[in-house]
């Protein structure tokens, strides 16, 4: 490998080219014959110069050109001749003889192809009689070392990997590459592509070219496998001829061994050839690989690229934008319209394309216009696209209908999904079978799962909706992400897992959803916020909040559904973190979130959390209507226990927060009530009635640890080391203080860990005596240090000193004993949140009637 043409620019020689080049400088006087031969732009000519300028500089002869048959040829002089695999049989017969000869010094260059039978001979006779070197394109570390040559161009190290990239180290085109980065005016780092200079250095050469040449180019450029007898039909050629130009491009050096073009030489020849003559080979070959069945979305996409997708059938697109519907449904949705505008009847595809990509409102204006207008068979799955995208908006009456109208077998299940939802069941065991008499498609079958799962959380154990809900989840995990569902599967599965305290069958099929795509971007939001949701109940705050941002940065705004779970969590973030502003901040659009989606049994989850963060606010009585329809709700599903645990346990800890004894025995009893039917119902149930005992004083430490450790076994974590903090400041006996600290600081500790391996941040609970219970004036000290102010902004507050809050942070450090401000700001989040309850005479007891 060789190449010297930029100016100044050193000569890069592979090992063969060098041990050469150094014999004939040590001896150049020497017997020689050498054939060199590679690819064009490989550097053949250079090396042939290179070696006659040695033999010049030892005072020797150097003729250019083939001789004759009858012209005698000196044998003192270095006879040199380049493209020998151009010359006619007459001229290689004389070459050939020269070598077999072994009295002439001979420089011979020629590419692999043409090979008339001249050619041949004369290559034979160099691996005999004289030495044959062949060019190999450049490694990266020689594209380094030629672009360390080049002045003035810089950066040499980190441009060397994109230059090697870009040109796959074809010696010639490193150097046009080199030359246009030395010249362009570009920012300084590594540019986003090649120069244009760089692009236009190729011109020559494709004019140069044979006009099949040029279109077999395009057709590669078009970026699809191409086998002889696709390109046959293509560029109307036998096989034998197809053959021919491909072995006379790779001789030129612009195709890979591996039938691809480097990404400069695609580039160039896609930008100068003919725009008439590129979008003609694209659409040929587009129709082509549509009469063979075969993927047309890479030749649409370089349509699409070069701005010609008016130039492709409208039937290829319509078969890329299928291709392309399970991974890029936007792209997909934009195919669609271009073949509707090709002149294909208007479909409901596009619909679904759109929703997939997250855009509902389009998907229910385009769903909305073929409902009216398109014939009978689309206007059943424009039902379908409607019905889906009303149930993320929360119009799930609505959607029920247009599922049920559909008459699509899988349409029948999302409907029987939905009633449920409504608390409206429908009369039956059994879900009808597809009216039309289709086949039970994998779609079809994840559905009618989905719908026995649903039904049997609400009817039968939780372990057995859970199952069918997984067995759904994986007959969608193939091929979900071209799949339009109004839920999830794998959403349903976490959320019934959630209810029944098993967070790892949460997370672990959360985790396929995200990796396998199902639902595609419309379902990504669900189930990210379910992690999230998952994260925040093991008490790892700071991850739920992360995963969180990430959710709510995009540019399109969170569906109903999606917004109401996102303003649950972040509330529920903040008041675990004792984060008052946070709170009062997110009970506005927490609000609006909730009456823009109407209670369904699977917003039960993020209602309950609102309650605990209104009563936190002292403003529950504005949920209070909605929490009334969630009960109601449970009451015509006939109370199920699977869905009621969790919202009793919430409803107790507003009842606490609220003042309301009466209120919270009713959640007690109803959790005990529950307790046989599922893990949460069992261990919250335990955790509720040690819970209520507390508060009116009664503070057994075995009995409160066994409930804390039962909450963290079941992964509400969080709300263990709770338990054991409240616990611990209610006691006025020493020793069950200290060890109920010591058990609220080793649970709230012991949270698992972060999936990515993250510190989650969490302080450890301080262990140590606390029977001081906090002033008025330290706690609102107190509040103010964990909303994030500095000493002096909470004494502009409070109007006091700064010097005075030091004092009372110090004075509440050594009352708590905490080793740390770490330790310090744990302890104060677990007084302050409770101060409504932590302060106060403890509860009467229960009526004993």
């Amino acid at each position: 490998m060789i190449m010297s043409t930029v100016s100044d620019a050193r000569l890069v020689l592979g090992t063969a080219p060098t041990a050469l080049l150094g014999a004939v400088v040590a001896d150049p006087g020497r017997p020689l014959a050498v054939g060199v031969t590679g690819p064009g732009g490989h550097g053949k000519t250079a090396l042939l110069r290179a070696l006659a300028r040695a033999h010049l500089d030892a005072g020797g002869t150097v003729r250019d050109g083939a001789p004759g048959p009858d012209r005698p040829v000196d044998p003192e002089a270095v006879l040199l001749v380049d493209d020998a695999h151009l010359l006619d049989d007459a001229r290689l017969e004389t070459l050939r003889r020269l070598v077999v000869g072994g009295r002439h010094r001979l420089l011979i260059g020629y590419r692999p192809w043409p090979r008339p039978a001249g050619l041949a001979g004369l290559a034979e006779a160099l691996k005999r009689s004289g030495q044959q070197v062949v060019l190999d394109p450049f490694t990266v570390e020689q594209t380094r070392d030629y672009l360390a040559g080049v002045p003035d161009l810089g950066g040499e190290g980190q441009l060397a990997p994109f230059v090697h990239a870009q040109t796959g180290g074809v010696p010639r085109d490193v150097e046009r590459l080199a030359r246009g980065l030395r010249g362009s005016e570009s920012p300084p780092g590594l540019p986003a592509e090649p120069p244009r200079a760089a692009i236009l250095a190729f011109g020559p050469d494709l004019e140069e070219l044979p006009p099949d040449v040029r279109r077999l180019l395009l057709a590669v450029a078009a970026g699809v496998p191409l086998p002889v007898d696709l390109l046959g039909p293509l560029l109307d050629r036998e096989p034998a001829s197809v053959d021919e130009l491909v072995a006379y491009t790779r001789a030129a050096g612009l195709l890979g061994a591996d039938g691809r073009l480097a990404p400069i030489v695609r580039r160039a020849v896609v930008a100068l050839s003919p725009a008439t003559e590129r979008t003609a080979i694209w659409r040929r070959l587009t129709e082509v690989q549509l009469g063979r069945g075969a993927a047309v979305l890479p030749l649409v996409r370089s349509l699409r690229a070069a701005g010609a997708l008016d130039d492709c059938p409208a039937a290829a697109l319509e078969a890329a934008a299928e291709e392309a519907l399970g991974g890029e449904p936007a792209l997909s949705a934009e195919l669609f319209a271009a073949a509707t505008a090709g002149g294909l009847p208007a479909g409901a595809r596009q619909a679904v394309a759109v929703a997939l990509a997250g855009d509902l409102e389009v998907a229910l204006r385009l769903a909305n216009r073929l409902l009216a207008t398109a014939p009978p068979a689309v206007r059943a799955e424009a039902a379908t696209v409607a019905a889906t995208a009303l149930a993320h908006r929360g119009q799930v009456e609505r959607s029920v209908e247009l599922y049920r109208w559909s008459g699509l077998a899988p349409s029948a299940a999302f409907a029987t999904v939905g009633a449920l939802a409504l608390g409206r069941p429908v009369a039956g065991a059994d879900l009808p079978d597809d009216p039309a008499g289709g086949p039970p498609t994998l779609h079809a079958s994840a559905a009618r799962l989905m719908a026995q799962g649903v039904r049997e959380s609400i009817t039968a154990a939780p372990t057995s909706a859970l199952s069918r809900l997984v067995q759904a989840t994986a007959l969608l995990e193939p091929d979900g992400r071209r799949v339009l569902l109004p839920d999830s599967p794998a959403a349903l599965a976490a959320l019934t897992a959630i209810h029944c305290a098993e967070l790892d069958i949460a997370e672990g099929v959360l985790e396929r959803a995200v990796t396998t795509g199902i639902g595609g971007p419309l379902m990504a939001h669900r189930h990210r916020l379910l992690q999230a949701w998952i994260l925040m109940v093991r008490g790892q705050t700071a991850a739920a909040a992360d995963r969180l941002a990430a959710v709510t940065a995009g540019d399109r705004p969170l569906e109903s559904r999606d917004l109401l779970l996102a303003s649950a969590l972040r509330l529920g973030i903040a008041r675990r973190n004792s984060d008052v502003a946070g709170l009062q901040r997110g009970w506005g659009p927490a609000l609006e979130a909730v009456v823009r989606h109407p209670v369904d049994l699977f917003t039960l989850l993020p209602l309950g959390e609102l309650a605990v963060a209104g009563a936190r606010l002292g403003d529950l009585a504005r949920l209070e209507p909605y929490l009334r329809e969630g009960w109601l709700l449970l009451d015509r599903l006939g109370g199920p226990a699977l869905w009621s645990a969790p919202l009793h346990w919430t409803g107790l800890h507003a009842a606490i927060l609220t003042e309301e004894p009466v209120v919270a025995d009713a959640h007690v009893a109803a959790l005990l009530a529950a307790a046989d039917h599922s893990r949460y119902a069992a261990v919250a149930a335990g955790a509720a009635t040690v819970w209520v005992e507390v508060l009116r004083g009664v503070v057994d430490p075995v009995r409160v640890e066994a409930a804390a450790r039962g909450l963290h076994d079941a992964g509400l974590c969080w709300d263990a080391a709770r338990l054991a903090g409240q616990a611990a400041i209610r006691t006025s006996d020493r020793r069950a203080m200290t060890t109920l600290l010591e058990c609220a600081r080793v649970l709230q500790a012991r949270s698992p860990a972060r999936a990515d391996g993250a510190d989650d941040g969490a302080a450890p609970v301080a262990a140590g005596p606390t029977r001081y219970r906090l002033s008025d004036r330290e706690h609102e000290v107190a509040e103010l240090v964990l909303a994030g102010l500095t000493y002096r902004e909470i004494g502009d507050r409070l109007f006091i000193s700064a010097k005075t809050v030091e004092h009372h942070v110090a004075r509440m450090r050594s009352r708590l004993n905490c080793a740390n401000r770490a330790e310090l700001l744990a302890l104060l989040r677990t007084v302050v949140a409770d101060r409504s309850s932590a302060g106060r005479q403890p509860w009467p007891e229960r009526d004993p009637r």
